[in-house]
């Protein structure tokens, strides 16, 4: 099953994408949110989507929100996958690096990403985002993790690396400039949903910068979210971002920076699509 939301910002239904048809979920839930997650209602949509109660939606011409509503916090994991750690010229780390980006940075799927004032190095991540479905905390074995996972969908980890790595050393203020963090255009909630292998792919105007499959990750995004709850409590609703792959601007000879009138596309395997246009802040409202 596929949650999605629809609808100006500030302004989404919650809705169904199935079997080509858009449904209105709106008469079970205002929104897909942690409470949402927390009360079960992943259930109560997947029976009224069964029962046939759900009216569909014209859907036409309707932006797609984020399919979650902002979270309490989004948890990153960086130089998941070994090539990317190696254009970084860092070493593969012998635990996850966790940072966090600013609930602020997310937005829909096809939202403009804005540059943010001063920023000169603007960089693009794919990357597999799962969301969680349940309070964690001190799991104690990596298959735990894996009823505690509501969904997992395409997130852009947009990145500012003159902010990351030369402004004072903290990743976080090259991580948390508004818009930094697209995720969509659904959350898959199907059974296994977060174990299938998958591949992702991103391209800047035409040209394909990353292609890899969730195998190669250092660590997988069960072990990533018991590991994440040994340090900190996860919320219903909270968003982890599991690493990128190679291909990154950071890694060019010469990098190609991100800069206005950029297209960049993103795919995951059954995930869908991603299509954004880069903006300068200013005119970005």
């Amino acid at each position: 099953m596929k949650l999605a939301r629809m609808g100006p910002v500030g302004e989404e239904i919650p809705v169904v994408l199935d079997d080509g048809n858009v449904y209105d979920a709106s008469d079970l839930t205002t929104t897909y949110d942690g409470e949402f997650l927390r009360c079960g209602g992943v259930a109560a949509v997947r029976a009224a989507l069964a029962g046939g109660t759900l009216p569909i939606l014209n859907s036409a011409g309707q932006r797609l929100g984020a399919p979650i509503a902002i979270p309490s916090k989004i948890v990153c994991v960086g130089l998941n996958y070994i090539d990317h750690a190696r254009e970084s010229a860092m070493d593969v780390p012998a635990e996850p690096i966790l940072f966090l980006k600013a609930p602020t940075t997310i937005a829909g799927p096809d939202d403009p990403i804005q540059m943010p004032r001063g920023g000169t190095k603007l960089d693009w991540e794919v990357e597999l985002a799962v969301v969680i479905g349940r309070r964690t905390l001190y799991l104690e074995s990596v298959d735990d993790a894996r009823d505690c996972i509501a969904g997992v969908a395409i997130a852009h980890d947009v990145s500012e690396r003159a902010f990351q790595l030369e402004r004072g050393g903290q990743w976080d203020k090259g991580k948390s400039c508004p818009t930094f963090n697209p995720i969509g255009p659904f959350l898959d909630v199907s059974d296994g949903a977060v174990e299938a292998d998958r591949t992702l792919t991103l391209s800047v105007n035409g040209t394909e910068k990353q292609r890899a499959t969730t195998a190669d990750m250092i660590r997988s995004p069960l072990y990533l979210v018991w590991y994440i709850s040994q340090f900190m409590t996860l919320e219903p609703g909270d968003v982890v971002n599991t690493g990128t792959p190679s291909g990154v601007a950071l890694g060019e000879a010469e990098p190609s920076w991100l800069t206005a009138g950029d297209v960049v596309e993103l795919s995951i395997t059954g995930l869908g699509t991603q299509r954004q246009r880069v903006v300068q802040y200013d005119t970005a409202h």
